[in-house]
């Protein structure tokens, strides 16, 4: 056996390190400009809640490009299908949710705290929103659709955090829609027939 670690958890290592080093580079950048990401989140219910069902939009565009791909969203679903689903598949509900809260943190803490934040700071919101979005989208680059998939969602994510102002939000939105889109790809006998079509 040796000291190899089991291939089912080299997804859940994966997303410490990186997601987790994504935090750390939130940090410190934000030091750096003087926006500390975790200067705009707070306790509150309220945004809690706005968080999960912000999360519910999400999920329905990502559920109906799932059942009708068309054109170049056929390809995304199926580097979905062949990558993603294996990369995850022996992955537990617990780890499933580990992934899925240290990607919300770490993502939103430097993607909105830091970049959004900053960049509003110095050019307005509009632009601030824009430029970190395309930055998300960047940072997601597997193909230049999953790169424009991912720009649109970082924008949805970053107004989530304009309507409250509270960080909590959009890693809330981010982590539940990462968890519940992740389980259902995994686990939903549907995602196993080939044209999801029922």
């Amino acid at each position: 056996m040796g000291n190899e670690t089991p291939r089912g958890h080299q997804p859940v290592l994966l997303g410490i390190l990186v997601e987790g080093g994504l935090a750390g580079v939130a940090l410190l950048l934000g030091k750096l400009v003087s926006q500390p990401p975790l200067a705009s989140i707070y306790w509150d219910k309220a945004d809690l809640l706005v968080g999960i069902v912000s999360a519910l939009p999400m999920l329905g565009a990502f559920w109906f490009f799932l059942r009708w791909p068309v054109g170049s969203l056929v390809e995304l679903r199926r580097f979905l299908m062949e990558f993603v689903r294996p990369l995850f598949g022996r992955c537990t509900l617990l780890e499933l949710s580990v992934i899925s809260l240290l990607a919300g943190v770490g993502e939103e803490m430097l993607f909105r705290g830091v970049l959004q934040g900053a960049l509003s700071r110095w050019f307005g919101p509009v632009v601030g929103l824009a430029v970190a979005s395309i930055f998300f989208g960047l940072a997601h680059f597997m193909s230049p659709t999953y790169a424009v998939v991912a720009s649109l969602m970082g924008a949805y994510l970053g107004g989530v955090w304009q309507s409250t102002d509270n960080l909590l939000t959009p890693i809330v939105t981010h982590a539940v829609y990462d968890f519940l889109a992740l389980y259902w790809l995994l686990k939903s006998e549907e995602a196993d027939r080939s044209g999801f079509h029922q």
